[in-house]
């Protein structure tokens, strides 16, 4: 469904990742991991168009992502949730979720989607009319990604969901990505919390320095050395 092939991206002069190649199959789950700087988060702003690949194919359904403008992107069902949550801290939770639902596909079906948010996260429908700015860390990273939920994406991208969360918060977090897979939508996901991230996707990339250095099924990547010394601290 999503294949880059050597994706190379810059910030100005100073590169940022180099020779990315990633696949991910129809609702499949992939993690994407790495230490901080390595490239993860640049891969999903290459992948949503907010970056401009120097180089490299970027195919989403047959379609080349390189051309089309950032806004064009969403179109196709490419949802991304961005690191920290990002609501509109000014707005209820429903005008935040109804916000995502801008393009006209998933505006026509926006009250079905919104049920469909709304069973997976109760607590949202308990805070429909609740400003996103008083909730809890926890509740907004609920809200960030039923927001990407309302675009009815093929594809969620979500990057560190867990990240500033408690522990309760984080196993919720996770549980919920993981019905959300179940449902059928493919999930890319970066995360710090590599033995969550991996106990979740099937298959994950490691980067390094904005280089792939390891890719492989989830649990023979929780038993090489490599990735147990440096991301699981044995």
């Amino acid at each position: 469904m999503l294949k880059l092939e050597a994706v190379s991206a810059s910030y100005g002069s100073v590169p940022a990742i180099n020779d990315v190649c990633i696949e991910i199959g129809a609702g499949e789950a992939v993690g994407l991991l790495g230490a901080n700087g390595a490239g993860k988060s640049t891969t999903l702003r290459v992948i949503s168009g907010l970056l401009r690949p120097r180089s490299g194919t970027i195919i989403f359904a047959g379609t080349d992502l390189g051309s089309l403008p950032a806004h064009r992107i969403p179109e196709l069902g490419i949802a991304h949730v961005p690191e920290g949550r990002q609501v509109f801290p000014e707005m209820t939770v429903q005008e935040n979720l109804e916000i995502g639902a801008y393009v006209p596909k998933a505006k026509a079906e926006r009250s079905r989607t919104l049920d469909l948010v709304y069973g997976i996260f109760p607590r949202l429908a308990d805070r429909r009319k609740q400003l996103a700015g008083t909730m809890s860390g926890g509740e907004q990273q609920m809200l960030a990604v039923g927001r990407g939920l309302m675009l009815k994406p093929r594809l969620l991208m979500l990057d560190e969901p867990s990240l500033g969360l408690a522990p309760v918060m984080t196993d919720v977090t996770f549980e919920k990505i993981g019905e959300i897979h179940r449902m059928g939508t493919a999930i890319l996901l970066v995360e710090q919390n590599v033995s969550r991230a991996l106990a979740l996707v099937q298959r994950a990339y490691v980067l390094e320095s904005g280089t792939i250095a390891l890719h492989g099924s989830s649990a023979a990547l929780a038993d090489n050395k490599r990735v147990q010394a440096a991301y699981l601290g044995i």
